[in-house]
């Protein structure tokens, strides 16, 4: 019998030719195969990988790599809008997969810091600065996908919505690729999700709000102050984050849990 392994390596050499010459959503069932498998969403709706268990499939994480490198062959200087928006987020959460995969297990994606950055302070804090992909011969991390590219280039709040940072305080993780033809209703959706959980917003006993820090962080992109947080937020809010924000004027706290989004966490020593 042929090794699970080798069959991957032959499908992949025979359909490689065939997946540059079409478009590049051809090749998002691979990643929906794998998103499908090892991602869960339980009652809190707070998706959640197993890491363990993709880990421990040596197929599997040769097929997540498989992806990125084909992917890194694509040019989305030549894509439409919501083709290249798809494309960079795909990239992103499947780069941010690896990440974690390749350092697991850990508590959170912060435990993990950059490389081969110098002296840049930042490499401290996470992952983030590590380039990881060539891309249209740009050697990228993810800041650069995310604050580079994607939020300069679409100016669309939604880019927060799109991208996973492996943690329970973040947007979820989506349970199959981003593809151009739902792009706008996907977002929208995954907007709606995230702002009427409480790790999204949140009433506070006396009329207080209190929001994600990722409104904090990046207020710029969602209206560059308390006012156009909310205005955001009313956007996508429903009952009863709807009926409570009416009379809200500005915020009151900011939370977020870099808590790893995983299924089987490592129990504490």
């Amino acid at each position: 019998m042929i090794p699970r392994r080798a069959l991957g390596l032959v499908a992949t050499a025979l359909l490689a030719p065939a997946l540059l010459a079409r478009p590049a959503e051809a090749a998002e069932p691979a990643l929906d195969a794998l998103l499908a498998r090892y991602t869960t969403t339980p009652a809190d709706q707070v998706t959640r990988v197993d890491y363990a268990r993709w880990k421990a499939d040596a197929a599997d994480m040769e097929a997540l790599d498989g992806w990125i490198a084909e992917a890194a062959t694509r040019r989305p200087s030549a894509m439409a809008r919501a083709e290249a928006f798809a494309f960079w987020a795909n990239l992103y959460n499947a780069l941010t997969l690896k990440v974690v995969l390749e350092r697991y297990p850990v508590r959170s994606i912060k435990d993990i810091r950059s490389t081969g950055v110098g002296l840049d302070p930042r490499q401290f804090l996470g992952p983030w600065r590590t380039r990881l992909v060539t891309v249209e011969g740009s050697r990228m991390s993810l800041d650069d996908i995310e604050h580079g590219t994607m939020r300069p280039t679409f100016r669309d709040p939604r880019v927060h919505y799109a991208v996973n940072c492996a943690s329970i305080g973040c947007p979820n993780l989506p349970g199959r690729a981003w593809r151009a033809a739902s792009l706008a209703a996907d977002l929208d959706a995954a907007a709606r999700a995230f702002v009427n959980h409480p790790r999204g917003a949140a009433l506070l006993p006396g009329g207080g709000l209190r929001v994600s820090s990722i409104y904090k962080w990046f207020r710029e992109d969602f209206g560059g102050d308390d006012l156009g947080v909310i205005a955001h937020l009313r956007l996508h809010a429903a009952p009863p984050l709807a009926d409570g924000l009416r009379d809200v004027t500005r915020i009151a706290e900011d939370v977020y849990d870099w808590s790893l989004n995983d299924s089987s966490p490592p129990a504490r020593a």
